[in-house]
């Protein structure tokens, strides 16, 4: 079962910080020559990720100095960017010659929601990746999902085609109703399609779970990480050909690839002590954002809205009443960035969040946490 973890490329490591386009090359080469000498082969990559440049780091560190035959690549149409027809066909070979390769073994319709599905509908898209698919320049066709469970039950209907869905599954999501993890999970299972994981570390959030509920963990394996559980608990449903990690470090790839190279699934035991800590970490978390920075290019006040996310969930997290080092890096941050209190309230990024927050609100009140 070592195949069944993904190298996600959304979240690389940064020489800077603050910069999505300054990877740390090396260490990704690094983490790439590791995860396929573990026996992993599968790379899942974006138009957009890394500010346009994550399909060029795939090329770089993996295309270029690994043989074709000994990995998978996946890739995205992205639907959010598209007005016209035309704009499929030029972006397709961008993406091409960007990865350096001449077909995607995967390649997908990213993020579908009521608008972008709405767009792929007007353009013709699931026929433009059909198309290609018969030229052989895909493998194998589906597409990414945030939206309702009806939606994607209507979108299966009308496309039988899609070979497999790309859905948001984490044990912290699988009841939520914005989310509906596991509605959707089972609307692709009844439609018997595969299933691909993204998010089940909830953008690191499941990594970092608060005491009570690493303790639990712990105490009844102390060999496996926080992290762990969360992928193990993706990769343990039915139906699931791969669960997506976005690793930041090898440090975190080296752990992934411990324990799901002798991929065992959850016991009874533990699916009850993952129960017990979902109660404990909804009672922690003020914003449940991924940071995916679906929100951030589209700001108009240029507002560091997952960094200003993360910050105040740390606020609310921290016991120490005293000095604020969350206050003092949002003082730094909206040196450079706006302000919370500059938020206009056009909701454009409420409009693309796969995770539909209603992150007007949510800056209110880190304007109120952070600016009083």
């Amino acid at each position: 079962m070592a195949g069944k973890l993904g190298f996600g490329m959304m979240r690389l490591p940064l020489i800077e910080p603050e910069n999505d386009r300054a990877v740390d090359m090396r260490q990704v080469e690094r983490m790439v020559d590791a995860f396929i000498e573990w026996g992993f082969t599968y790379f899942d990559t974006a138009y957009m990720y890394h500010d346009f440049t994550s399909e060029c780091v795939a090329r770089e560190a993996l295309v270029k100095r690994h043989a074709r035959d000994s990995f998978t690549l996946a890739s995205k149409l992205p639907t959010m960017f598209l007005k016209k027809e035309d704009d499929q066909e030029r972006i397709f070979g961008e993406q091409l010659v960007k990865c350096g390769v001449d077909y995607f073994d995967y390649y997908l319709l990213h993020s579908l929601n009521g608008t972008n599905y709405a767009t792929a509908e007007r353009l013709g898209s699931f026929a433009f990746v059909a198309r290609k698919k018969a030229e052989g320049r895909i493998r194998h066709v589906g597409f990414s999902f945030h939206d309702r469970a009806e939606l994607l039950d209507e979108i299966l209907t009308a496309h039988p085609e899609t070979e497999f869905v790309q859905l948001q599954i984490n044990y912290l999501d699988w009841d939520n109703e914005s989310i509906q993890s596991r509605m959707c999970y089972e609307v692709a299972r009844r439609h018997g399609k595969q299933v691909v994981v993204m998010e089940p570390v909830k953008g690191g959030a499941l990594a970092r779970v608060p005491a009570e509920a690493e303790r639990l963990f712990r105490d009844l394996r102390p060999d496996l990480s926080p992290a762990s559980w969360a992928i193990r608990y993706a990769a343990s449903l039915d139906g699931v050909m791969m669960v997506l990690s976005g690793m930041s470090s090898l440090e975190q790839l080296l752990d992934n690839t411990s324990y799901m190279q002798s991929f065992e699934p959850l016991s009874d035991r533990e699916r009850a002590v993952v129960t017990e800590a979902v109660g404990i970490i909804r009672r922690s978390i003020a914003i449940p954002c991924t940071a995916c920075r679906y929100c951030v290019p589209g700001c108009p006040k240029q507002i560091a809205i997952p960094e200003y996310f993360a910050l105040f969930n740390a606020e609310k997290q921290s016991l120490n009443r005293g000095f604020s080092i969350q206050r003092a890096y949002y003082e730094t941050y909206a040196g450079t960035r706006g302000k919370a209190s500059e938020c206009i309230a056009c909701r454009k990024c409420e409009r693309i969040c796969p995770q539909h927050l209603p992150i007007t609100d949510y800056l209110r009140q880190v304007a109120a946490a952070f600016e009083s």
